[in-house]
């Protein structure tokens, strides 16, 4: 039943986005809801200007329908999981709910202001923060440690440590995926496979409802591409991108594993070490770069890769690092 459910899962949740691109996309059209786009990125990008902004509402809507449906389906008829696990599964739902309530309030108001730039960093900061802390709090009421797994050593206990460097992790990873977001479909791509990956491995563990949690947001990465793609019909904006950073965390929390994001994630941490690199190299030597443009991908696009090939080659990258990470799991667990 639960390979079905997995399935099914997919298959809802990719209907669901993809449908909801043919009434959401002209709506964001009417309102005006366009991308502005960044004068000092690569000049090819202009014509991007005014493609509809905020289309993560609908892989949002997608996933969490799937999720829901598919999960309360398998709680009524194979039994209710641990309190724990609700938590993770529901937590971790909110989670990513809540960056991406963040997200839609910087799209929002760099709309109205017609800026690429909305909320300040120290907003976003601070309210990421919160989230993670309601989260990582959320999670120890119901019964959770201060332990980790790190695949071939063990469980490790990292007493109160765990609660800053989890809030430190969870903070950096969701900006981490906010930067790999720049080109069409790009970190949708990525995030698909991450999130396919971290369903095969939840099951391996048999922690049913993150798996189809997973799974759902696979689906509806799926559907969001047929509109994504390149060309790309909508952008994600800051809405998507949050909201995937904080479901990547939650999926990694959810198996206790938070440090294969360290090995999944390769594509954002080179995406935010880039940008990193960039400004203070440029600020350590007056105007000196380490790459053509960052975040990464543009510094690709500059040496003259095509989207399609930079999507291609990064979505390839992750899918090597996944597989990696699975086997650690399974035989390091």
């Amino acid at each position: 039943m639960e390979i079905a459910l997995y399935c099914a899962a997919i298959l809802v949740a990719a209907v669901i986005t993809g449908l909801l691109g043919k009434s959401m996309i002209p709506f964001l059209h009417k309102l005006k809801f366009g991308q502005t786009i960044r004068e000092e990125g690569p000049t090819w990008h202009a014509k991007k200007q005014g493609t509809p902004t905020m289309g993560g509402l609908m892989f949002m809507i997608g996933s969490m329908a799937a999720a829901v449906i598919c999960i309360a389906f398998l709680w009524m008829h194979g039994g209710a999981e641990t309190q724990l696990m609700v938590v993770k599964v529901v937590g971790g739902a909110l989670m990513a709910l809540g960056f991406g309530l963040i997200g839609f309030l910087d799209d929002y108001i760099s709309i109205k202001k017609h800026r690429n730039l909305g909320l300040t960093e120290i907003q976003k900061l601070v309210l990421q923060f919160a989230i993670a802390g309601a989260y990582l709090a959320s999670v120890a009421l119901a019964g959770g440690t201060t332990e980790t797994i790190i695949p071939f050593v063990g469980t490790v206990d990292l007493g109160v440590f765990y609660y800053i460097l989890a809030a430190i992790l969870l903070v950096g990873m969701v900006n981490a995926v906010n930067f790999t977001d720049g080109l069409d479909g790009l970190n949708s791509s990525v995030t698909l496979v991450v999130c396919l990956a971290f369903s095969v491995i939840a099951m391996m563990l048999e922690m049913k409802g993150l798996s189809i949690l997973a799974a759902a947001m696979v689906g509806s990465l799926i559907g969001f591409l047929f509109w994504n793609a390149n060309p790309a019909k909508v952008f994600m904006g800051d809405t998507g991108s949050l909201f995937l950073g904080g479901f990547v965390c939650a999926l990694a929390f959810g198996v206790n594993m938070p440090i294969l994001l360290v090995l999944m994630g390769i594509i954002y941490i080179a995406e935010i070490l880039s940008v990193v690199l960039q400004v203070t190299y440029f600020k350590l030597t007056h105007g000196k770069r380490i790459f053509k443009m960052a975040p990464i991908h543009h510094h690709y696009e500059m040496c003259g890769w095509s989207e399609n090939k930079v999507v291609l080659v990064f979505s390839g990258v992750t899918l090597f690092a996944c597989l990696i990470a699975a086997v650690l799991v399974h035989f390091g667990v």
